[in-house]
């Protein structure tokens, strides 16, 4: 969506009736559909297209169009090493918050392709104030240039590192978790399985917001929801196709954590899922097989959202009350007092 905030705030001011769009017994935020109508009205170009260079430009705009704005909420850039060279990373620190506080390292998303650290900057704001702790986002390679694992191994570098200056960086490193959204997500849910698989230390927790779980196949809610909601179902092939080239690899568990045998011993998880989203059925399976391997895992299912709406939160309040919860639900994972994760209880090795 490429057309100005004030446009976009403008817009959504002015919202008659619409037939109710319902969708698998679930019907869509009536803001959200004509937010969508105006989308199309405008002939919003494809997210993934003509070009990569466009593609980037595209989503870098309007990553900001109706991002939240936090005041209260001071960054700083940082270096940062990764699994191959420097990195640049933020930190968030909400106003008035003690040292150390909790942490969230934050990876972005963007299909593994087309985000950075400003696309993601209001959403990092308001997650630090609203969670109450300190981010770090990481501005890990991107595809295709650097295509899988490169992004992989460099968030997991990046949590090894905030870990080790957590002092420093004003956090308590028993209470450092780990998340992100889509591809970050996907990306945050690695880390922790291969920090459980090396012994520790594991994040506290993770966030993990309308994840990319399954390069695989496509469920049934790509039939569902691939098209006219945001994202596409061509959008996400065409993210696997720069991400993982190799159809063959895309079974590996660090691509398509689904598909990892164990994923007991992981830290509790915080799994946030949008109902309008061609990924939705991942992140609910997802659920279920934490669910069985005894991982504490608190679900939040926003029926009426759609992929991307963190992004959204300025103009659309169920997307600023659904990210609201999801970060209080963070910060009640983080309290002092909860049992930190521990690697050693319950855990099969691969």
């Amino acid at each position: 969506m490429i057309y100005s905030r004030s446009l976009g705030r403008f817009a959504l001011s002015l919202t008659p009736p619409l037939s109710p769009c319902r969708v698998d017994g679930q019907r869509l935020d009536p803001r959200l559909q004509w937010l969508l109508r105006l989308a199309a009205w405008a002939r919003t170009p494809p997210l993934t297209g003509p070009t990569l260079a466009a593609a980037r430009r595209a989503y870098r705009r309007s990553g900001t169009f109706l991002a939240p704005r936090v005041a209260e909420c001071a960054a700083r850039d940082l270096g940062f090493s990764g699994a191959a060279g420097p990195l640049r990373a933020r930190l968030y620190e909400p106003s008035g918050l003690p040292r150390p506080s909790p942490g969230l390292l934050y990876a972005h998303g963007g299909g593994w392709t087309l985000g950075n650290l400003d696309t993601h900057d209001g959403v990092c704001r308001a997650l630090a104030v609203d969670a109450g702790c300190r981010v770090v986002a990481v501005d890990y390679r991107l595809a295709p240039e650097q295509p899988y694992p490169a992004a992989v191994e460099d968030v997991e570098a990046a949590f090894r590192e905030a870990q080790a200056r957590a002092v420093e960086l004003g956090i308590d490193p028993e209470r450092l978790a780990v998340g992100g959204d889509s591809a970050g997500a996907n990306l945050a849910t690695v880390v922790a399985r291969r920090a459980r698989d090396a012994g520790g230390p594991l994040p506290a927790a993770q966030l993990l917001i309308y994840p990319g779980l399954d390069m695989s196949r496509e469920a049934a809610s790509y039939d569902l929801f691939g098209e006219g909601f945001l994202i596409t179902r061509a959008d996400i092939r065409w993210f696997k196709a720069q991400y993982l080239p190799d159809v063959a690899r895309r079974t590996e568990p660090d691509a398509s954590p689904l598909l990892a045998a164990d994923l007991s011993g992981l830290p509790p998880a915080v799994v946030v899922i949008a109902g309008f989203d061609p990924l939705r059925d991942e992140g609910r399976a997802y659920v279920r097989r934490l669910r069985a391997a005894k991982v504490p895992v608190e679900e939040h299912v926003h029926p009426g959202l759609v992929h991307g709406f963190l992004h959204l939160q300025a103009g659309i309040p169920a997307a600023r009350s659904a990210a609201r919860l999801a970060a209080r639900a963070l910060r009640r994972r983080l309290r002092p007092g909860n049992p930190r994760p521990d690697v050693a209880e319950g855990t099969r090795r691969r």
